[in-house]
């Protein structure tokens, strides 16, 4: 085969060239438009470990490509005004995440973590349709969110814990949780101890107290309403007390779901037990006690209006989560 001529060889070495140009530069503005935007979420993170976003900062650090970094945002409504309790617990919880994740020997810019503020934000609020807040949504690296990326924060609550594992499920990223030293409970443990070793100190020649049925009865009676109740499920989970609609301004205190609650929503449920226990009380008393018929007739009558009260306010509350069920009191 004969050699091309070297006029003709140059020349396709410059068209070879001329078609390699634009996109090797292409290339190398979008390295340097990504190296700008991770040095800037990088030195934002080291001041803040929840980035505060606006519209135009959402748009071109979350939305806008190229991007090799994940960030979880918090669509959030902090503003007094707005009168959201819950996105302040949950805000809360969300700055225990980031500042575990800041301050872990772990910590790279392969994840970031964000906030919305509606009042700072409404456009990226109507951009993405969403009308409830707090939200919790995964921008991945690569791609957009998938409906795995929206947390459920109805059924696994805001605890940081939980919120961790959901981050560690989307990105691969494991953020061991370090919370702030909590001295609450061992200084109640240590009253509670003062109080028995006072009483046990006052009253040592008459320990009767310590037998007394009634109020073994009592106390045992408060742990199994906490109990039933679901105070170990809100321990676990870590639920938001109520949700507030931010458009509506209605507050729900009963989840709708089947599979999760609210804190007030054990509390109701609290009370309702301790009606128809009260209730249950008066009538074994009204049948067993030596007072008189008249006496023992209104506590009859008043036990049995506090069953049939609460325990149909009760039914109400299934009823409401569990949708068709048949049955009323």
């Amino acid at each position: 085969m004969a050699a091309l001529p070297v006029p003709v060889l140059a020349m396709a070495v410059l068209l070879l060239l001329g078609c390699r140009g634009p996109g090797a530069a292409g290339q190398r503005r979008k390295e340097m438009v990504l190296s700008e935007k991770v040095n800037q979420l990088m030195e934002w993170a080291s001041k803040r470990s929840v980035i505060r976003m606006n519209g135009d900062k959402f748009r071109r650090l979350v939305k806008a490509p190229p991007r090799n970094y994940s960030v979880i945002v918090m669509f959030t409504a902090l503003q007094p005004h707005r009168q959201c309790v819950v996105c302040k617990q949950a805000d809360e919880e969300y700055q225990i995440l980031a500042n575990s994740w800041r301050y872990s020997s772990a910590f790279t810019n392969k994840i970031f973590f964000a906030m919305v503020d509606f009042d700072e934000g409404s456009d990226v609020f109507q951009m993405l349709n969403m009308n409830s807040a707090p939200t919790f949504i995964n921008f991945p690296a690569k791609g957009k969110p998938k409906r795995g990326d929206t947390y459920e924060l109805q059924v696994r609550g805001f605890a940081a814990e939980q919120l961790a594992r959901w981050v560690a499920d989307r990105t691969d990223v494991h953020i061991r949780v370090i919370r702030p030293p909590n001295y609450a409970g061992p200084l109640m443990l240590g009253l509670l101890l003062a109080v028995i070793g006072g009483l046990v100190y006052l009253r040592g020649s008459n320990l009767d107290f310590l037998y007394n049925k009634t109020g073994w009865a009592f106390a045992a009676l408060c742990f199994v309403l906490a109990m039933t109740s679901g105070q170990m499920w809100n321990h676990i989970r870590g639920p938001p007390y109520a949700h507030k609609n931010p458009h509506t301004g209605q507050v729900n205190y009963i989840h709708g779901s089947s599979q999760a609650q609210f804190v007030a929503e054990t509390h109701i449920v609290l009370l309702f037990n301790g009606g128809v226990t009260l209730g249950m009380v008066l009538l074994h008393e009204a049948a067993t006690s030596d007072m008189d018929v008249g006496k023992r007739k209104i506590m009859c009558i008043a036990g049995i209006g506090l069953v049939v009260l609460f325990f149909s306010w009760l039914l109400s509350v299934f009823r409401s989560k569990y949708h068709g069920y048949p049955y009323r009191y």
